[in-house]
């Protein structure tokens, strides 16, 4: 269409004319014509029934390295991501926001922040008491400053014990989500059968980049500068609360210093809106990262209870796995159906073993604790119970656990694909060192499957991760480079959440709140990744989580393998 438009310009046949680097070039005149010029001439054009695609041998940047264009400005301290923006006027808000998960704010006062040098106003907003200020560190100071009584909610004991307690009494009412064959007849008539109840618990995003936003509200129009990975629910937002039509709210999306899902979430941008708002000037609302990872919003606790049996070959006969979660609010698109949330579920129900009688269960528990999207969502911990009991049945049937797994996986040839690349490139079956040992896992999601070896050793009784051996398919290739990037990346997140990952609840509030005691990962404790990408003509998955489900439970098989005892609580270094 393009050709199309460029030679009708050009007066001459479409045939004489070709496309290159993002221009149309007639050969024989040397008239070129770049693609922008002839857009809206080309979006009128008649669209071809079969336009021939070009053959992938063919292509000149898809599939190949590519270097990022940001990273220059990143290393050198250019790039602009939300924290660093500034604008002409600019006040800096700290906001004071209820400790209690489920309170509200009873009381303050004022006077001892107002007295702070370079304290402007302190104002109530929605969310709490925001001190402004004409820099960050004399609202910080301000807001430590006041003097604050808050109402706990009717919840406000509630501790990570009660938690664990309540999600175990859901399990109970558990409403059946999937049913293949009869796994409750199999289960009764077997003599070879294990149940194991998988935990794991609260989780922050913890990204490096606090939260933060910057809004300029003007009688008719308002501005905004924001890490966001929900850019146009944002500015629908701002609209609707203003009172603006959509045309009057722009939104600036800056670079992420780290999404992981909780900048999904609207609340630090609606926050700047109202302190701007109130003071008509220009204002950066700023978290710290205490008020990130202990202002809620976290990956839900979970329980997994399966039960399964091993048949009279050693091959898993029958399979019951039922979950107990907090819902995720349903604010982008309704995922909760019939009492199911469907995001809790993923990785569940799409279990990709030939065993022939199985289900799936669902039990929504209802805690004072705000939960939200974290990278993988059902998928971080279905993933982590369901690859750690095909392991235990695997042991219980004494077969190998990678043999058991091609084996059950007929039907999906992809995923055994994946699955032979790991254990090839990590050598399964050769000889390790003494008190080391490999564990193996794969898993599907958002399109895209992951299968990962990881060798364990323990030393001074903790569990070392030396290696991971990452396999990936995620359809067809873009820029391998960034693939990888991904894989890594999403690996070590994912040792964080193995290893460390976890926020306790002690009265109705959370324990951690900086990474002092949430620990992530640290350079020397990060292992040899090595990853392999299988490039098919499968239609294209994600990249972003697929690369994380797999590594807690390849990480878990390998102690199993190591000490003989299976591991079913997170994290494991508690």
């Amino acid at each position: 269409m393009l050709i199309a438009a460029a030679a009708k310009r050009f007066g001459v046949d479409p045939a004489t004319c070709r496309a290159e680097q993002s221009m149309v070039i007639h050969e024989a005149s040397g008239r070129r014509i770049r693609y922008g010029e002839v857009a809206f001439d080309a979006a009128a054009m008649p669209i071809p029934n079969k336009p021939k695609l070009k053959r992938s041998e063919e292509f000149d940047l898809l599939g190949k390295p590519i270097a990022r264009l940001d990273t220059p400005d990143k290393l050198d301290g250019k790039t602009v991501f939300g924290i660093d923006v500034k604008v002409q006027g600019m006040l800096v808000a700290v906001v004071a926001r209820c400790p209690i998960f489920g309170g509200s704010l009873g009381s303050f006062d004022a006077d001892a922040a107002k007295a702070v040098p370079g304290v402007v106003a302190v104002l109530e907003i929605p969310s709490g008491i925001a001190v402004v200020a004409n820099h960050f560190w004399a609202a910080k100071q301000g807001r430590d400053a006041l003097s604050i009584q808050w109402k706990p909610g009717p919840r406000s004991e509630i501790s990570t014990a009660d938690v664990f307690r309540a999600l175990r009494a859901a399990i109970d009412t558990s409403k059946p989500v999937q049913t293949i064959g009869d796994p409750g007849r199999i289960l009764d008539q077997a003599t070879r059968k294990l149940e194991a109840v998988y935990e794991v618990p609260y989780l922050a995003a913890a990204p490096m980049e606090p939260l933060g936003c910057t809004a300029h509200v003007r009688p008719d129009a308002c501005e905004i500068w924001v890490s966001t990975q929900a850019p146009v629910f944002t500015r629908e937002a701002i609209a609707k609360m203003l009172g603006l039509p959509m045309a009057a709210v722009k939104v600036h999306v800056t670079l992420l210093g780290g999404g992981f899902g909780r900048r999904k979430h609207l609340d630090f941008a609606v926050e700047a809106v109202h302190v701007s708002k109130a003071l008509q000037r220009p204002v950066k609302v700023v978290w710290t990262m205490e008020d990130v990872i202990a202002g809620g919003m976290y990956r839900p606790a979970a329980c997994n209870v399966m039960t399964g049996a091993i048949d009279a070959r050693g091959r898993p006969g029958a399979w019951t796995h039922r979950i107990a979660t907090q819902p995720l609010p349903a604010v982008f698109e309704r995922t909760i159906v019939d009492g199911i949330d469907e995001w809790a579920v993923g990785g569940a129900v799409d279990l990709p073993y030939d065993i022939p009688h199985r289900s799936v269960g669902y039990a929504m528990a209802e805690l004072p604790v705000p939960v939200w999207f974290w990278r993988g969502i059902g998928h971080s911990y279905n993933a982590f119970a369901t690859e750690c009991f095909f392991d235990e049945l695997c042991a219980l049937g004494r077969s190998d656990p990678l043999s058991m797994r091609l084996e059950l996986l007929s039907s999906r040839p992809r995923h055994a694909r994946a699955l032979k690349l790991a254990a090839e490139k990590a050598g399964w079956g050769n000889a390790l060192p003494a008190g080391h040992a490999r564990g193996i896992a794969v898993h599907e999601s958002f399109g895209s499957i992951c299968a990962q070896v990881a060798e364990v050793s323990l030393e001074d009784g903790k569990p070392r991760v030396h290696r991971v051996v990452c396999a990936i398919d995620c359809g067809g290739v873009v820029n391998p480079d960034t693939i990888v990037a991904q894989m890594e990346g999403s690996i070590i997140y994912a040792l964080t959440m193995t290893l460390y990952g976890k926020i306790d609840i002690e009265k109705g509030r959370a324990v951690q709140n900086n990474y002092d005691d949430y620990k992530l990962l640290r350079l020397p404790e990060t292992p040899i990744i090595d990853t392999h990408i299988i490039a098919t003509g499968d239609s294209l998955g994600g990249i972003g989580e697929p690369g994380l489900a797999p590594t807690a439970p390849a990480v878990c098989n390998a102690l199993r393998a190591l000490t003989g005892k299976p591991v079913r609580k997170l994290p494991l270094l508690a």
